[in-house]
């Protein structure tokens, strides 16, 4: 191995380790977005009513018919 080797990194992976540097609580502030739109309770209830009303698709949605 090189007395100089050092390995590695992209610049994207530079460019995230410098944004978390800048913004510690970056990590924290992501899961509260995430929590906030996606991590919510789902009602079962309502999804098997869903998938029940259900109506099966044409197999191609875009012939309308002769005309």
């Amino acid at each position: 191995m090189p007395l100089f080797w050092k390995p590695y990194k992209s610049d994207i992976t530079q460019f995230v380790d410098e944004l978390k540097a800048k913004r510690p609580t970056l990590e924290s502030e992501q899961r509260a977005g995430r929590a906030l739109l996606w991590d919510r309770p789902q009602d079962r209830e309502a999804q098997a009513e869903f998938s029940q009303a259900r109506v099966a698709q044409k197999a191609y949605v875009y012939f309308t018919g002769p005309k």
